[in-house]
C-alpha cells in the first residue's frame, strides 16, 4: 500500500508503519511523480495538494491533519474516504482561547502597544474572568478541551452544538443565550449552516462589552458587521482566524479598536505534527486490518 505524504516529513513520524507500507512523497514544488499519483492513502497538510487529487486513481482515503476539512472537502473525489484530524489540535487550541480571553479582559494587547509607544497607561480598568459566563460554540473536542481549561478560572461554561445532545444547548438557542454572555467563543467548523452565522443580527444580541473570540473559521464572522460594532466600542474581540487570510494590509480590521488578531496560529504548536501522525499511523493501521477509520467525514470506505 502507498501512503503519500508531504516532502520532508520527519522520519520518525512514520516509523513503526507495517512493512507493507511503502512511503512516497508529494514534492513542496513541481509535479509529483508517478508513484505518489499511485498512492491510496494520501496525507493532505497543505493546499496544493488538494489539485492532485483528482488525478490519482487508486486513491482511497484522504487523511487531514486539520481539524476543519472546509478547504479540501469539495476537491476530494467521489468513492474515496476523507477523515479529519480531530483530537490533534485540543490541546494547543484550548490554551489559545484561555490565552485569548485572558489577554483582552487584562487589556494585555493595549498594553503593548502603548510601550511601543513609550506610554503609560495609568488609568485603565482591567476585567476578571472569575464569575463570567462563557459561550462555547462548538462542543467537540475542542470545544471540551477549552471548557476543561476555564473551568479552574470560576467561569460559568454554557456549552452549544450544531446537534442537539444531553447537557448542551443547540444553535437554534444560541440567540436567547447571547444577551447573557460575557464571553462568546467560536469553535465551529464551516459548513452551509454556520457560513456568517455571526451576523448584525447575532452581533446586536450580544451584551455590551462582551467578547467575541473566533478560533474556527474566519467566514463564520461578516466582518463588516462586526467592525460596526468594534468602532461603537459596544463590544471586544480576539480573532485568531479573519476572512480573507492572510489578512492583506491596509484592511480595516487591523486598525479596528477593541480587537486583536493572530494569524490563524493558534493550534501550532511542537507537538502538532507528533500527535498528527500518531493518529495516521493509527489509521493506516486500521486501513490495512480492514477496521473502520476514525474521524470520518465523508464515508466511502
Amino acid at each position: 500500500m502507498k501512503l503519500a505524504v508531504l516532502e520532508g516529513t520527519s522520519p520518525r513520524f512514520l516509523a513503526g508503519l507495517d512493512s507493507r507500507v511503502e512511503v512516497v512523497y508529494f514534492p513542496k514544488k513541481g509535479e509529483p511523480a508517478r508513484e505518489t499519483l499511485a498512492a491510496e492513502f494520501v496525507v493532505a497538510t497543505r493546499q496544493f495538494m488538494v489539485g492532485y487529487l483528482a488525478r490519482m486513481p487508486n486513491l482511497k482515503v484522504v487523511q487531514t491533519i486539520s481539524a476543519g476539512v472546509d478547504w479540501i472537502q469539495p476537491y476530494v473525489p467521489k468513492g474515496v474516504t476523507l477523515a479529519d484530524g480531530r483530537g490533534v489540535h485540543d490541546v494547543a487550541v484550548g490554551e489559545w482561547v484561555v490565552a485569548a480571553i485572558l489577554a483582552s479582559l487584562k487589556l494585555i494587547p493595549d498594553f503593548a502597544r502603548a510601550q511601543e509607544r513609550e506610554e503609560w497607561l495609568g488609568k485603565e480598568r482591567l476585567d476578571e474572568l472569575y464569575g463570567k459566563k462563557v459561550l462555547l460554540l462548538g462542543y467537540g473536542a475542542i470545544g471540551r478541551a477549552a471548557a476543561a481549561r476555564l473551568r479552574p478560572f470560576g467561569v460559568e461554561i454554557v456549552p452549544v452544538a450544531r446537534r442537539p445532545r444531553p447537557g448542551v444547548r443547540t444553535l437554534a438557542e444560541v440567540g436567547d443565550l447571547l444577551p447573557q454572555a460575557d464571553v462568546v467563543v467560536l469553535l465551529l467548523p464551516l459548513t452551509a449552516e454556520t457560513e456568517r452565522l455571526v451576523d448584525a443580527g447575532f452581533l446586536g444580541r450580544m451584551k455590551s462589552g462582551a467578547l467575541l473570540v473566533n478560533a474556527g473559521r474566519g467566514k463564520l464572522v461578516d466582518h463588516e458587521a462586526l467592525l460596526v460594532e468594534l468602532r461603537a466600542g459596544r463590544i471586544r474581540a480576539a480573532l485568531d482566524v479573519t476572512d480573507p487570510e492572510p489578512l492583506p494590509a491596509g484592511h480595516p480590521l487591523w486598525q479596528a479598536p477593541g480587537l486583536w488578531i493572530s494569524p490563524h496560529r493558534a493550534a501550532i504548536g511542537p507537538r502538532l505534527r507528533e500527535r498528527g501522525y500518531a493518529l495516521v499511523r493509527e489509521q493506516v493501521r486500521r486501513y490495512l486490518a480492514g477496521l473502520p477509520l476514525l474521524n470520518v467525514v465523508v464515508d466511502s470506505y
